[in-house]
């Protein structure tokens, strides 16, 4: 699961590293902050010559109804749902991090970054909404580094990944089945039991 992160300085200029084109719209964006729902973010997606490009989209589809917003879709059942389908067929986007929040059963708020200390691409889509362009990330079944805080975790790409899930619509069905990255975590404070509760 993934309800918020970090993105820095250091995340942007890893991204510049990729991407060579960046709309207008980022001029002026603050980095080194949390991203939460609802925010606008830098994510990568297609451009109009069919490379990439870094784009500002906020963070959620509005919910069905007007209620409340959709912020992460499994990986393993979006192509089921037509609200979902349509990005991920055609507006899949990369949605770079220095790390990623989850919090445990016990409201313990954890931190979790690559090993190597390299940016986190987390997969996603977006699309054109009544309330304008909108993302959501992808989540995944969590794997050893995860399992014990939440059974979600983003859909983690590797950087020489990120063309092909943006650019490659043949790759699509390859990337939903993918296993993230193992990753570490950090915590600030951690309950202690006697008993394992998992």
């Amino acid at each position: 699961m993934c309800s918020r992160y970090y993105f820095d300085n250091d995340t942007m200029n890893d991204i510049l590293n990729i991407v060579k084109e960046t709309d207008a719209s980022l001029r002026g964006m603050q980095a080194d902050r949390d991203i939460y729902p609802t925010d606008d973010a830098a994510v990568i997606i297609r451009n109009a010559a069919g490379g990439i490009k870094l784009s500002k989209v906020k963070w959620g589809y509005p919910g069905i109804n007007g209620s409340g917003i959709i912020i992460n879709a499994r990986a393993e059942s979006a192509l089921d749902k037509k609200m979902f389908e349509g990005g991920i067929r055609r507006r899949r986007a990369v949605i770079p991090a220095e790390y990623f929040y989850a919090w445990s059963r016990n409201k313990e708020k954890n931190t979790f970054r690559r090993k190597d200390r390299d940016t986190v691409y987390m997969a996603g889509f977006y699309d054109l909404t009544d309330a304008g362009e909108r993302f959501i990330i992808l989540t995944t079944q969590a794997n050893a580094s995860m399992i014990k805080i939440h059974d979600r975790m983003p859909l983690i790409l590797e950087k020489g990944q990120i063309k092909d899930w943006v650019l490659d619509d043949t790759a699509v069905d390859h990337f939903l089945r993918q296993t993230p990255v193992l990753l570490d975590r950090e915590t600030e404070y951690e309950q202690q039991t006697l008993f394992d509760l998992t």
